[in-house]
Protein backbone atom coordinates (compact mmCIF):
# COMPACT_ATOMS: atom_id res chain seq x y z
CA UNK A 1 0.00 0.00 0.00
CA UNK A 2 1.48 3.93 0.44
CA UNK A 3 -0.53 6.87 0.77
CA UNK A 4 -2.38 9.57 -0.99
CA UNK A 5 -1.03 8.53 -4.29
CA UNK A 6 -0.22 5.41 -6.19
CA UNK A 7 -0.95 3.97 -9.95
CA UNK A 8 -4.82 4.56 -9.28
CA UNK A 9 -4.80 7.40 -8.96
CA UNK A 10 -5.78 10.02 -11.92
CA UNK A 11 -3.85 13.30 -12.18
CA UNK A 12 -4.90 17.55 -13.54
CA UNK A 13 -1.86 19.49 -13.85
CA UNK A 14 -2.29 23.03 -13.52
CA UNK A 15 -0.43 25.47 -15.23
CA UNK A 16 0.74 22.12 -17.80
CA UNK A 17 1.19 25.05 -20.80
CA UNK A 18 4.15 26.65 -18.31
CA UNK A 19 7.64 25.71 -19.06
CA UNK A 20 7.63 24.26 -15.68
CA UNK A 21 4.25 22.69 -15.91
CA UNK A 22 5.15 21.06 -19.43
CA UNK A 23 8.68 19.39 -17.81
CA UNK A 24 8.00 18.31 -14.84
CA UNK A 25 4.55 16.75 -16.36
CA UNK A 26 6.83 15.07 -19.23
CA UNK A 27 9.24 13.84 -16.60
CA UNK A 28 6.26 12.82 -14.49
CA UNK A 29 4.55 10.48 -17.25
CA UNK A 30 7.64 8.84 -18.20
CA UNK A 31 8.06 7.59 -14.52
CA UNK A 32 6.56 4.21 -13.70
CA UNK A 33 3.04 4.37 -14.28
CA UNK A 34 2.79 7.93 -14.97
CA UNK A 35 1.21 7.22 -18.34
CA UNK A 36 -1.46 6.10 -17.33
CA UNK A 37 -1.74 8.40 -13.99
CA UNK A 38 -1.91 11.95 -16.30
CA UNK A 39 -5.10 12.52 -17.16
CA UNK A 40 -5.63 15.77 -18.18
CA UNK A 41 -4.21 19.45 -17.75
CA UNK A 42 -5.57 22.83 -17.04
CA UNK A 43 -4.58 26.22 -18.91
CA UNK A 44 -7.29 29.09 -18.95
CA UNK A 45 -7.49 29.89 -22.80
CA UNK A 46 -5.57 26.77 -24.10
CA UNK A 47 -8.31 24.23 -24.18
CA UNK A 48 -8.23 21.76 -26.98
CA UNK A 49 -4.43 21.38 -27.28
CA UNK A 50 -2.27 18.69 -26.15
CA UNK A 51 1.05 18.32 -24.02
CA UNK A 52 2.83 15.26 -24.38
CA UNK A 53 -0.68 13.77 -25.56
CA UNK A 54 -2.40 14.94 -22.41
CA UNK A 55 -5.58 16.86 -23.24
CA UNK A 56 -5.67 20.80 -22.24
CA UNK A 57 -9.26 22.04 -20.68
CA UNK A 58 -9.35 25.70 -19.75
CA UNK A 59 -11.11 24.55 -16.24
CA UNK A 60 -10.61 22.04 -13.30
CA UNK A 61 -14.18 21.22 -13.42
CA UNK A 62 -14.18 20.57 -16.68
CA UNK A 63 -10.80 18.76 -16.69
CA UNK A 64 -12.71 15.95 -14.22
CA UNK A 65 -15.93 15.97 -15.89
CA UNK A 66 -14.58 14.59 -19.00
CA UNK A 67 -11.03 12.91 -17.36
CA UNK A 68 -12.34 11.65 -13.68
CA UNK A 69 -9.13 13.34 -12.35
CA UNK A 70 -8.97 13.02 -8.50
CA UNK A 71 -5.69 14.87 -7.90
CA UNK A 72 -3.93 18.41 -8.55
CA UNK A 73 -0.13 19.36 -8.99
CA UNK A 74 -0.05 23.41 -9.37
CA UNK A 75 2.69 24.82 -11.39
CA UNK A 76 0.82 28.16 -11.47
CA UNK A 77 3.11 31.81 -11.31
CA UNK A 78 2.75 32.58 -7.52
CA UNK A 79 0.39 35.81 -7.92
CA UNK A 80 -2.26 32.96 -9.37
CA UNK A 81 -1.64 30.16 -7.51
CA UNK A 82 -4.11 30.25 -4.33
CA UNK A 83 -6.87 31.12 -7.27
CA UNK A 84 -5.76 27.86 -8.63
CA UNK A 85 -5.95 25.67 -5.45
CA UNK A 86 -9.70 27.44 -5.00
CA UNK A 87 -10.52 26.03 -8.26
CA UNK A 88 -9.83 22.64 -7.53
CA UNK A 89 -11.49 22.82 -4.26
CA UNK A 90 -14.69 23.92 -6.08
CA UNK A 91 -14.43 21.42 -8.34
CA UNK A 92 -14.27 18.89 -5.67
CA UNK A 93 -10.49 17.43 -5.95
CA UNK A 94 -9.58 14.95 -3.22
CA UNK A 95 -6.32 15.58 -3.19
CA UNK A 96 -4.23 19.20 -3.93
CA UNK A 97 0.13 18.88 -4.44
CA UNK A 98 1.14 22.72 -4.87
CA UNK A 99 4.73 23.45 -6.03
CA UNK A 100 4.50 26.76 -6.56
CA UNK A 101 6.94 28.99 -4.35
CA UNK A 102 6.65 32.30 -3.39
CA UNK A 103 2.77 32.41 -3.03
CA UNK A 104 1.40 35.51 -0.84
CA UNK A 105 0.88 34.72 2.35
CA UNK A 106 -2.65 36.63 2.54
CA UNK A 107 -3.72 34.93 -0.40
CA UNK A 108 -2.63 31.21 1.79
CA UNK A 109 -4.70 32.43 4.40
CA UNK A 110 -7.70 33.19 2.41
CA UNK A 111 -7.55 29.81 0.35
CA UNK A 112 -6.82 28.07 3.72
CA UNK A 113 -10.11 29.00 5.08
CA UNK A 114 -12.08 27.66 1.69
CA UNK A 115 -9.89 24.19 2.48
CA UNK A 116 -11.41 23.91 5.80
CA UNK A 117 -14.54 23.66 4.70
CA UNK A 118 -13.55 20.76 2.16
CA UNK A 119 -13.22 17.31 1.70
CA UNK A 120 -9.56 18.48 -0.31
CA UNK A 121 -6.57 17.59 1.18
CA UNK A 122 -3.30 20.50 0.21
CA UNK A 123 0.13 19.42 0.00
CA UNK A 124 2.54 22.36 0.09
CA UNK A 125 3.05 25.15 -1.17
CA UNK A 126 6.69 25.67 -1.85
CA UNK A 127 6.98 21.87 -1.62
CA UNK A 128 8.29 18.85 -4.04
CA UNK A 129 5.34 16.94 -4.16
CA UNK A 130 4.60 13.40 -3.52
CA UNK A 131 6.00 9.96 -4.76
CA UNK A 132 4.91 6.30 -4.33
CA UNK A 133 8.20 4.55 -5.99
CA UNK A 134 7.48 2.43 -8.71
CA UNK A 135 3.89 3.74 -9.09
CA UNK A 136 3.49 7.24 -9.30
CA UNK A 137 5.55 11.00 -8.59
CA UNK A 138 4.03 14.06 -8.76
CA UNK A 139 6.16 17.18 -8.60
CA UNK A 140 9.70 17.62 -9.04
CA UNK A 141 11.52 15.02 -7.50
CA UNK A 142 14.16 12.96 -9.17
CA UNK A 143 12.54 9.71 -9.57
CA UNK A 144 15.32 7.20 -10.26
CA UNK A 145 16.87 7.98 -6.66
CA UNK A 146 14.28 6.22 -5.34
CA UNK A 147 13.19 2.44 -4.21
CA UNK A 148 10.00 0.43 -3.28
CA UNK A 149 9.64 -0.24 0.11
CA UNK A 150 8.80 0.12 3.70
CA UNK A 151 10.35 3.31 5.11
CA UNK A 152 7.71 6.76 5.40
CA UNK A 153 9.54 10.38 4.82
CA UNK A 154 7.43 13.38 5.59
CA UNK A 155 9.79 16.47 4.95
CA UNK A 156 9.48 20.27 5.30
CA UNK A 157 12.78 20.69 3.32
CA UNK A 158 12.50 19.49 -0.32
CA UNK A 159 16.70 18.74 -0.92
CA UNK A 160 16.66 17.15 2.35
CA UNK A 161 13.75 14.75 1.08
CA UNK A 162 16.35 14.06 -1.79
CA UNK A 163 19.44 13.79 0.60
CA UNK A 164 17.06 10.85 2.48
CA UNK A 165 15.82 9.16 0.19
CA UNK A 166 19.50 8.71 -1.76
CA UNK A 167 20.59 7.48 1.74
CA UNK A 168 17.51 4.79 2.05
CA UNK A 169 18.07 3.97 -1.32
CA UNK A 170 21.66 3.24 -1.46
CA UNK A 171 21.49 1.19 1.81
CA UNK A 172 18.81 -1.19 0.35
CA UNK A 173 16.02 0.46 2.22
CA UNK A 174 12.71 1.56 -0.32
CA UNK A 175 10.44 4.18 0.68
CA UNK A 176 6.91 3.26 0.71
CA UNK A 177 5.55 7.03 0.48
CA UNK A 178 7.61 9.89 0.38
CA UNK A 179 5.98 13.45 1.31
CA UNK A 180 7.51 16.68 0.90
CA UNK A 181 4.96 19.14 2.83
CA UNK A 182 6.92 22.25 2.08
CA UNK A 183 8.38 24.90 4.68
CA UNK A 184 5.30 27.87 4.42
CA UNK A 185 3.93 29.70 7.14
CA UNK A 186 0.79 28.79 5.84
CA UNK A 187 0.59 25.26 3.99
CA UNK A 188 -1.38 22.40 4.21
CA UNK A 189 -0.63 18.71 5.32
CA UNK A 190 1.94 18.69 8.98
CA UNK A 191 3.88 16.78 9.47
CA UNK A 192 1.02 15.17 12.40
CA UNK A 193 -1.47 14.34 9.35
CA UNK A 194 1.37 12.31 7.35
CA UNK A 195 2.55 10.60 10.47
CA UNK A 196 -0.79 9.36 11.41
CA UNK A 197 -1.36 8.00 7.59
CA UNK A 198 1.69 6.38 7.61
CA UNK A 199 0.94 4.66 11.69
CA UNK A 200 -2.09 3.55 9.35
CA UNK A 201 -0.63 2.43 6.78
CA UNK A 202 0.60 -1.57 6.98
CA UNK A 203 3.03 -1.43 4.90
CA UNK A 204 5.18 1.23 6.07
CA UNK A 205 7.44 0.09 9.22
CA UNK A 206 9.13 2.41 9.88
CA UNK A 207 9.28 6.65 9.23
CA UNK A 208 12.00 9.36 8.88
CA UNK A 209 10.69 12.87 9.98
CA UNK A 210 13.02 15.82 8.96
CA UNK A 211 12.02 19.13 10.02
CA UNK A 212 13.22 22.88 10.48
CA UNK A 213 13.50 25.25 13.22
CA UNK A 214 10.31 27.10 13.32
CA UNK A 215 6.85 27.22 14.15
CA UNK A 216 5.81 24.34 16.94
CA UNK A 217 4.57 21.61 14.03
CA UNK A 218 6.94 19.12 14.81
CA UNK A 219 6.44 19.69 18.91
CA UNK A 220 2.68 18.68 17.93
CA UNK A 221 3.86 15.68 16.36
CA UNK A 222 6.13 14.53 18.99
CA UNK A 223 3.28 14.73 21.53
CA UNK A 224 0.99 12.33 19.08
CA UNK A 225 3.80 10.01 18.85
CA UNK A 226 4.77 9.75 22.06
CA UNK A 227 1.11 8.30 22.39
CA UNK A 228 0.09 6.58 19.44
CA UNK A 229 3.28 5.87 16.99
CA UNK A 230 3.73 1.81 16.80
CA UNK A 231 6.16 2.01 14.20
CA UNK A 232 10.11 3.64 15.11
CA UNK A 233 10.60 7.20 14.10
CA UNK A 234 14.21 8.34 13.39
CA UNK A 235 14.06 12.18 12.93
CA UNK A 236 16.64 15.52 12.15
CA UNK A 237 16.04 18.91 12.54
CA UNK A 238 17.58 21.49 10.24
CA UNK A 239 18.89 24.68 10.69
CA UNK A 240 22.12 26.71 10.25
CA UNK A 241 23.63 29.17 12.77
CA UNK A 242 23.87 32.50 11.66
CA UNK A 243 25.60 35.49 13.72
CA UNK A 244 24.86 37.01 16.28
CA UNK A 245 24.26 33.17 17.40
CA UNK A 246 20.25 33.07 15.79
CA UNK A 247 19.61 30.06 14.15
CA UNK A 248 17.89 30.46 10.36
CA UNK A 249 16.42 27.81 8.17
CA UNK A 250 13.39 27.45 5.43
CA UNK A 251 11.75 30.55 4.59
CA UNK A 252 8.80 30.01 5.96
CA UNK A 253 10.60 29.59 9.48
CA UNK A 254 9.51 31.67 12.21
CA UNK A 255 11.20 31.37 15.82
CA UNK A 256 9.39 33.74 18.45
CA UNK A 257 9.22 33.70 21.97
CA UNK A 258 12.27 31.06 22.07
CA UNK A 259 9.70 28.91 20.63
CA UNK A 260 10.40 27.05 17.26
CA UNK A 261 14.00 26.33 18.01
CA UNK A 262 16.30 23.46 17.11
CA UNK A 263 16.98 22.31 20.88
CA UNK A 264 13.12 22.67 21.43
CA UNK A 265 12.28 20.72 18.46
CA UNK A 266 15.19 18.21 18.98
CA UNK A 267 14.04 17.48 22.87
CA UNK A 268 10.53 17.65 22.18
CA UNK A 269 11.24 14.45 19.22
CA UNK A 270 13.64 12.73 21.92
CA UNK A 271 11.09 12.64 24.40
CA UNK A 272 8.62 11.51 22.56
CA UNK A 273 11.04 8.30 21.68
CA UNK A 274 12.18 9.24 18.10
CA UNK A 275 15.61 8.46 17.52
CA UNK A 276 17.13 11.65 16.29
CA UNK A 277 20.92 12.82 15.02
CA UNK A 278 22.20 16.34 14.59
CA UNK A 279 24.19 14.81 11.33
CA UNK A 280 21.74 14.86 8.65
CA UNK A 281 24.48 12.72 6.59
CA UNK A 282 23.88 9.55 9.41
CA UNK A 283 19.98 9.66 8.72
CA UNK A 284 20.02 6.73 6.56
CA UNK A 285 22.61 4.56 8.93
CA UNK A 286 20.43 5.38 12.13
CA UNK A 287 17.10 4.11 9.91
CA UNK A 288 19.09 0.89 9.35
CA UNK A 289 20.43 0.09 12.69
CA UNK A 290 16.43 0.85 14.35
CA UNK A 291 14.97 -1.20 12.11
CA UNK A 292 17.59 -3.78 12.87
Amino acid sequence: MSILINKDSRVVTQGITGKTGAFHTKHSIDYAFGKQAYVAGVTPGKAGQEVEGVPVYDSVKEAKAQTGCNVSVIYVPPPFAAAAIDEAVEAGIGLVICITEGIPVRDMIQSSDKLRHSDTILVGPNCPGVITPDELKIGIMPGYIHKKGNIGVVSRSGTLTYEVVHQLTELGMGQSTCVGIGGDPVNGLKHLDVMKMFNDDPETEGVVLCGEIGGSDEEECAAWIAENMSKPVVGFIAGVTAPPGKRMGHAGAIISGGKGTADEKIAALQAAGVHVTENPSDIGTLMKSVMG
